[in-house]
């Protein structure tokens, strides 16, 4: 996996509408230079732009992680959506989803909305929340190795919830095509892009922040992450404004970069031949 040369972490949005300020690209190079924003086109990204963004670069040796599930759990209840006819394997699963979702900008709130109560749990009124806690093999690998609860893609309430994103990712992978492989639904390729699903909290992690406190809200906190020796980065240059969406991005492409050669990453032992089909998995979970 040395041959990847450029690294990129897109922290992402399921939100409403046609810009994000939720999304932030960040993109850095082969050495130790700190990764940088990469500015949207109209100053405000969305997600149709990010897609843009990404075919524009499949060619480089750019390997590119979104922090959003590629597909719901499968194994442990034997379909995505149980008592709705849907594919088995996640290609045509995105061409689902996409199919059945009219909002703007690749969104899929309808998707869920048309849903809930039956796959979804949007509110109380919904049943008991537990019903709607089904989990992927990598999200229960990632527990059990004592990297913390997981969310499921079924939970679309809270600030932690991750199911609209996931589901408007689906429809960007699906719209994605064959421009650029997905890991591990496709072989890594031998030359261009690679796009692999990613947790931001893997990254805080090996950058020393502890559980509980994995946001660096400022330049210090996020120079400390970066120049960890696991990371081994520059210090960032200063930015207009600290969040979230842009500190998570940039640690994360420095950590990418750290990180894309370590072979048991790419070959864990619980990922089989199905769930890399149907389920997928997150790089880094082993």
């Amino acid at each position: 996996m040395r041959r990847f040369t450029r690294f990129a972490a897109i922290d992402w949005s399921g939100a409403r509408g046609k810009r994000h300020r939720g999304i932030a690209v960040a993109l850095c190079e082969a050495g130790d230079a700190a990764p940088q924003l990469f500015a949207a086109p109209d100053g405000v990204w969305s997600r149709t732009a990010v897609l843009d963004w990404l075919r524009a670069r499949a060619g480089d040796p750019l390997l590119v992680g979104f922090d959003f599930s590629f597909a719901p759990p499968l194994i442990e209840r034997g379909a995505y959506l149980p008592g709705e006819p849907t594919p088995a394997t996640a290609r045509p699963f995105w061409a689902h989803v996409d199919t059945a979702s009219d909002d703007e900008d690749l969104g899929a709130a309808s998707f869920l909305e048309n849903r809930r109560g039956r796959h979804f749990y949007l509110g109380a009124a919904d049943g008991t929340k537990a019903d709607f806690m089904h989990f992927r093999r990598c999200e229960a690998q990632y527990k059990a190795g004592g990297g913390g609860k997981p969310s499921t893609v079924y939970d679309a309430i809270g600030a932690a919830q991750v199911a609209k994103a996931s589901f408007a990712g689906m429809r960007l992978l699906h719209h994605l095509g064959a421009a650029v492989p997905v890991w591990p639904f496709d072989p890594v390729p031998d030359q261009g892009a690679l796009v692999v699903e990613i947790y931001t909290s893997i990254a805080a992690r090996t950058a020393g922040l502890r559980k509980g406190i994995s946001k660096m809200r400022g330049a210090a906190a996020l120079d400390a992450a970066l120049t960890h020796p696991a990371i081994g980065s520059q210090p960032h240059s200063p930015l207009e404004r600290y969040d979230d969406h842009a500190t998570d991005a940039i640690l994360t492409a420095a950590w990418l970069r750290a990180h894309a050669d370590r072979a048991s990453l790419w070959h864990p032992p619980a990922l089989s031949a199905e769930i890399a089909q149907s389920e997928g998995w997150t790089f880094g979970v082993v």
